[in-house]
């Protein structure tokens, strides 16, 4: 039996049985059965289902920003935003298909027809992590499906329901039986799952740890792997920013959905022009969180995702001060977060080095570190000095300086004057152990397709 017990009051939402061996074999065998056929469904045809699937998701909006915050804690204020964005990647990928999946012409050539086409994988297993339940798996579901692979769908333990909202919809949409299925699984059997022949593209959004698992469990097997891991995101706030806008989104960015993004900020370098004027922003604005009960409509901070993954921020935290670090919030403000309670208050700590826990260690909560910078080189140096590479950001109005620090960054987003979002229209890709592989724009298609050459000799 699987429990999914709700952050919010620690009572059990959802129970549902675990899949059996027998269960699992019939869906792989369903899979690939009906993945032939789906195959050969005309691309417009594959997009007219997926875009009912869309009209139905949206038709649920409510129920599912509710159920989304009993399932994961996000405040009732955020979650239908989740709807929002996951019908704007899904849309945008079945709108670009045709286009991405297009033959490619390789030229004329006297006597001769050639070009590549794009053929789909076959079966498609997609483990998708908690803490954007919708949009996380949405990036491989919907293009995976609209290049004509079939798919498993293993969702976290914690958000089960959001792999049964899923199904329901795309039943409803009248995708063919087989061609999606829903598969509630031990660790031990997803591994055994990635081992099986039967499948044929894993795409895994989780931990470092878990996409070496993954990874492991692939590695006999010549199949692709896509791994979507960790982050410990920087930005620059350089001393021509505006400040008053950097001070907003970059708290957000701090702070949203409790910090538990791959893509939240976590290290803030400042350029020492406007470092005074941006710590004291940032505290006030801190100040202004409401931690509580994400069912308020008031909350702005809900808790983290359970106590026990409270308990291990708050020892970062206790960490990095005693180290030397300095907290400039006082959690005495925020009297809903106590120890024992997934309830933790936000964190900012200044005099931070690059020897501390916040500064080197992914730690999925609302806790950043924060520290005075001289130059854009040393920016830079300070960005670069990390075993991740997700996304990084710079706050300034000189655009050309942006594009020339951006070039020098490892990592896979760019961003100027935003943070932790995903367009659709560019791909989402990671570098060093943030992972590897790509989804969403035209380039995500590449990777749940193979190509296939014609050369066809029309004279001998």
């Amino acid at each position: 039996m699987q429990k999914t017990i709700s952050p919010i009051d620690g009572s059990i939402y959802v129970e549902l049985e675990l899949d059996t061996p027998a269960i699992i074999d019939e869906a792989l065998d369903a899979a690939r059965a009906a993945q032939r056929a789906w195959r050969d469904t005309p691309v417009e045809d594959r997009a007219a289902i997926l875009s009912r699937f869309c009209d139905l998701f949206e038709a649920q909006r409510d129920e599912i920003a509710t159920e989304l915050t009993w399932q994961m804690g996000r405040p009732i204020r955020y979650t239908p935003s989740e709807v929002n964005g996951t019908l704007e990647r899904a849309r945008h990928m079945i709108a670009i298909a045709p286009q991405a999946l297009a033959d490619i012409d390789a030229g004329p050539k006297e006597n001769f027809t050639r070009f590549v086409r794009r053929e789909p994988l076959g079966v498609v297993l997609t483990i998708a992590a908690w803490n954007y339940p919708y949009l996380i798996a949405v990036n491989s579901v919907v293009p995976a499906l609209m290049a004509g692979n079939a798919v498993i769908l293993k969702h976290s333990a914690q958000t089960p329901l959001c792999a049964e909202r899923f199904a329901s919809c795309l039943t409803k949409a009248g995708l063919p039986a087989g061609v999606f299925q829903v598969l509630h699984l031990t660790h031990a059997d997803t591994e055994k799952i990635v081992r099986d022949r039967r499948i044929d593209f894993v795409a895994f959004t989780g931990s470092v740890a878990g996409g070496h698992t993954v990874q492991r469990a692939a590695s006999e097997r010549f199949i692709g792997v896509g791994l979507e891991l960790g982050g410990c995101d920087p930005v620059y706030v350089r001393h021509d920013a505006d400040l008053a806008h950097a001070i907003e989104n970059i708290v957000d960015g701090a702070y949203f959905n409790s910090g538990q993004s791959c893509c939240g900020l976590q290290r803030i370098y400042v350029h020492e022009r406007v470092y005074d004027d941006f710590v004291a922003g940032f505290i006030d604005l801190t100040r202004k969180y409401v931690l509580g009960n994400p069912l308020d409509p008031n909350t702005t901070l809900g808790p983290v995702i359970r106590t026990s993954a409270a308990d291990t921020i708050r020892q970062q935290i206790e960490a990095s001060i005693r180290a030397g670090a300095s907290p400039a919030i006082d959690a005495a403000a925020f009297p809903v977060s106590k120890p024992g309670t997934p309830y933790l208050a936000p964190q900012l700590l200044l005099g931070v080095d690059h020897s501390m826990t916040v500064m080197r260690e992914e730690i999925f909560g609302p806790v950043a570190g924060l520290m005075k910078v001289s130059s854009d080189q040393q920016a830079v140096e300070l960005m670069n000095d990390t075993v991740f590479g997700l996304t990084a950001a710079i706050w300034t109005r000189d655009q050309e300086a942006a594009l020339a620090i951006g070039d020098r960054i490892d990592t896979g987003t760019w961003f100027m004057n935003r943070c932790d979002y995903l367009d659709p229209a560019l791909a989402w890709v990671g570098v060093k152990d943030s992972g590897r592989g790509c989804t969403l724009s035209v380039v995500g298609y590449e990777h749940l397709t193979r190509p296939k050459s014609f050369h066809l000799r029309t004279r001998t």
